[in-house]
C-alpha cells in the first residue's frame, strides 16, 4: 500500500494487533519512518516501532522513491519496506508487559535503562547491579528486551 505518511506509526502498530492474520505488509511511506522501522541495535532511529515489529516480523528496506517521481513532489522523501512474519508463535513473556518494558525505555532513550526502567526495577525481583542495564535501550536486540523483560516481571 502507499500508507498516509502523517499515521503509519499508528497503522504499524495495529498491524501488531493483528499479527496472525497479516502474514506480509509492504508499502511505501515516508523515508524516516521506514528506516526507523527497518533499522538495528546501535542505530540512532532503532525505538519502540522497530523493537516491537521485529520481534514478529522480518523487515526488509526496498528502496527509496525520491519526490521528482510524483506530480507535485512532495516535501518530504519515501521509502518501501516489507515485513513478513517470521516463525515466532510466542515471546515466552506477557506481551502487554514487553511493549510497556520497551515503550519505558525509549520514553527516556538517552537515560541508561537503570534511570528509564526504575519504577518497573523497583517492583521487580531485579538486581539493580545487573549489566544490561547500564545500557541505553537503544543497544538491546529484540532478544535482549525479551530477556529482560522477563527479568523485571513483577511478583504475583
Amino acid at each position: 500500500g502507499n500508507y498516509p505518511y502523517t499515521i503509519s506509526s499508528q497503522i504499524f502498530f495495529k498491524v501488531l494487533d493483528y499479527k496472525e492474520k497479516i502474514p506480509v505488509v509492504a508499502g511505501m511511506l515516508q523515508k524516516e519512518v521506514a528506516e526507523r522501522i527497518c533499522s538495528g541495535p546501535g542505530s540512532k532511529v532503532y525505538g519502540i516501532l522497530s523493537v516491537l515489529l521485529q520481534a514478529w516480523y522480518d523487515c526488509e528496506y526496498l528502496f527509496n522513491v525520491e519526490p521528482h517521481v510524483f506530480a507535485p513532489p512532495p516535501k518530504v522523501r519515501s521509502g518501501v519496506l516489507r515485513l513478513t512474519r517470521n516463525s515466532r508463535e510466542s515471546l515466552g513473556v506477557d506481551e502487554a508487559f514487553f511493549k510497556t518494558v520497551v515503550k519505558t525505555a525509549f520514553g527516556q532513550r538517552r537515560k541508561t535503562l537503570r534511570n528509564s526502567l526504575a519504577s518497573l526495577i523497583a517492583q521487580s525481583g531485579m538486581a539493580p547491579d545487573s549489566e544490561i542495564l547500564s545500557l541505553r535501550p537503544e543497544r538491546l536486540s529484540v532478544e535482549q528486551f525479551i530477556s529482560l523483560t522477563r527479568e523485571l516481571k513483577p511478583f504475583s
